[in-house]
């Protein structure tokens, strides 16, 4: 038997009960209002084909406690001299307003779950949003950020202490030194200065170095609005990390010109430290390539138990070339836009609750909102990168110029990863996909590889609109794609249906005989599959049996269908799909629980 690190040890019982479970599609999806474990391991659990992680991080300030001394700190004096006397136990509180200049290495102490040390604003609790709460930059005295969503805030008094790197290169102000572990970050503006200079971390740790137990509370991390700033929070070796109630913005790489290419609020998956497990709840996540990326790079351990829930991740429109407030580097060079959610090497990942807007194509992407493509990347550096045990759920996906890639594929190089499987996506809303000005393929998914075997991809109450096509499929003729499922969705079928990926010969399943007709497709390209109870608008030819064929969308009876505008996606007491599912539910996603698990997310 073939597994994956910690499947080997699944009893069989259990795996039959998973078969099982598949197969009668998805379990019901939670929101954000049902608490998660909190405890540090709990028993596996499934949702479809993927387990949920096994590890919660603790991250209240509850959970932090700091019982020693209080020491100020005044603008102007040595920071760095206070965090290397500080205790376990400590509370480093800097002057509210004041900016530190510098790059300021945390220290590791031999500090524990009850002596942590926190480094925070001096502004009491009263001043700051209130725990749980999302911070914005008004809390700094900025009252809006051009092309952002409004703040909506009651006033704009600078109340956060600023940390600020001022050099002409490198990364900084904060470098986690090796070893360095329970330290909380409170109430802090983390930022670049250096007009023209690239910086590529604002937070990370010491090369090869290892840290843990760090949280980012309410804190404002954020680049310039046209310089390079690659990244917000580089994760790198670490453990038992949060990042919550937090706000990050303007992080990009300029096209053509820059010194980087990829920019994203939160990297992690590479190195050769143990990762994991991490938790960014409920922040505003803003970068050009991707909001959240585990993996690209060099990498010997695979990051586990993940767990990503009430988030917004956004990329400001003014930043798309031909917009009307259009802004780029200083140069007028737009700035390299790629995804908003991707995976290249992680396990047991859940991504719930999520608010997902603003993808486009024109550079080296095509706008795909979410990718999940495990990759050996860089000559082979990462042949053990997988991304297995994947939930999505209760997500909505806005205005982008495609739904989900999905693929297993070589490096430029011809390298190969070690696993990509285990997917359950359900319950998640997608409109507004593939308008002209996303310059994006228009199509739901991108199903598709060379190696290793895809398995185990479970789409279950979906809605959505792709207009080009509802599927891209492509794979070896010889080698199909195994356990595949489509079932209890809304969709349209789109222009052309199902469509080819393209590379020549190799990957040419869905081109065998039968053609691109969806019910030849999936049994050239599946060795398996499960593809019923939908809706598929405007469908025709050769679909598999047990499916439904509406014509128009008015015929599908939603109670107000805009295509992101508004839209009402709950079905009317007249429409026939009312309860049609495998499981009794209306078709297309759980509009309710979708609802729930977003509220205050944007």
């Amino acid at each position: 038997m073939n597994c994956v690190r910690s499947q080997c040890s699944t009893h069989w019982a259990v795996r039959i009960v998973l078969v099982l479970g598949w197969l009668c599609i998805a379990l019901p999806g939670h929101s954000i209002a049902n608490p998660l474990p909190q405890n540090a391991m709990s028993t596996p659990q499934f949702d479809g084909p993927a387990e949920l992680p096994r590890a919660y991080v603790r991250s209240s300030l509850a959970d932090t406690p700091a019982p020693g001394r209080t020491v100020f700190v005044k603008e102007g004096e040595d920071l760095q001299k206070v965090l290397d006397a500080a205790s376990c136990g400590d509370i480093i509180a800097l002057q509210a307003g004041a900016t530190f200049h510098g790059l300021f290495k945390i220290p590791a102490k031999p500090c524990d779950d009850s002596h942590w040390i926190i480094i925070r604003t001096s502004a009491s609790e009263r001043d700051l949003p209130p725990e749980g709460t999302r911070m914005r930059p008004c809390y700094a005295g900025v009252d809006a950020l051009p092309g952002r969503p409004p703040f909506h805030c009651a006033s704009t008094k600078n109340v956060l202490a600023k940390l600020s790197y001022a050099a002409s290169s490198g990364s900084g102000p904060i470098v986690l030194t090796d070893g360095a572990n329970h330290y909380r970050f409170l109430g802090l503006e983390i930022t670049r200065e250096s007009p023209g200079a690239t910086i590529y971390n604002l937070v990370l740790q010491e090369d090869g170095g290892d840290a843990s137990h760090l949280i980012f509370d309410r804190v404002w991390i954020h680049g310039t609005p046209q310089d390079e700033t690659t990244r917000g929070i580089l994760l790198g070796g670490s453990s038992q990390v949060a990042v919550v109630d937090s706000f990050f913005s303007d992080f990009h790489c300029t096209a053509g010109t820059g010194a980087c290419t990829d920019a994203q609020a939160i990297a992690g998956g590479t190195g050769s430290r143990p990762m994991g497990p991490y938790k960014i709840v409920n922040n505003f996540l803003e970068a050009a390539a991707e909001s959240v990326l585990f993996g690209g790079g060099a990498a010997t351990q695979v990051p586990t138990d993940i767990e990503i829930r009430h988030n917004y991740l956004f990329k400001p429109v003014i930043w798309r070339p031909g917009d009307p407030h259009f802004v780029g580097a200083a140069n007028g060079r737009p700035f390299i836009v790629k995804n908003l959610f991707e995976l290249k090497n992680a396990q047991r990942v859940l991504f719930e609750g999520n608010v997902l807007e603003n993808a486009w194509g024109g550079f080296s992407q095509t706008g795909f909102a979410i990718l999940l493509t495990p990759k050996n990347q860089g000559h082979n550096t990462c042949p053990l990168c997988t991304v297995t045990d994947v939930t999505i759920r209760d997500c909505k996906i806005s205005h982008v110029g495609s739904g989900f890639q999905i693929a297993n594929s070589r490096d430029d190089s011809g390298a190969a990863a070690s696993a990509g499987e285990r997917y359950s996506i359900h319950d998640v809303i997608i409109d507004d996909i593939g308008k002209p000005s996303s310059q994006g393929i228009g199509t739901l998914a991108q199903i598709s590889m060379d190696t290793p075997t895809l398995r185990s991809v479970a789409l279950n109450h979906i809605t959505a609109f792709p207009p080009k096509s509802l599927f891209l499929v492509g794979g070896p003729p010889d080698r199909a794609m195994r356990d595949f499922s489509f079932t209890n969705s809304i969709v349209t079928a789109g222009e052309y249906q199902f469509t080819a990926t393209g590379g020549g010969p190799q990957l040419a399943c869905s081109s065998e005989p039968g053609g691109n007709a969806p019910g030849d497709v999936l049994k050239n390209c599946f060795n398996s599959y499960r593809f019923d109870h939908n809706a598929i608008i405007g469908g025709w030819g050769n679909w598999p049996r047990g499916n439904n064929f509406p014509k128009t969308l008015r015929d599908v009876g939603f109670t107000n269908y805009s295509d992101g505008s508004g839209s009402d996606y709950h079905l009317s007491k007249q429409s026939r799909f009312r309860n049609g599912g495998t499981d009794g539910k209306d078709l297309g996603a759980d509009v309710d629980a979708v609802t729930r698990a977003t509220a205050g997310a944007q």
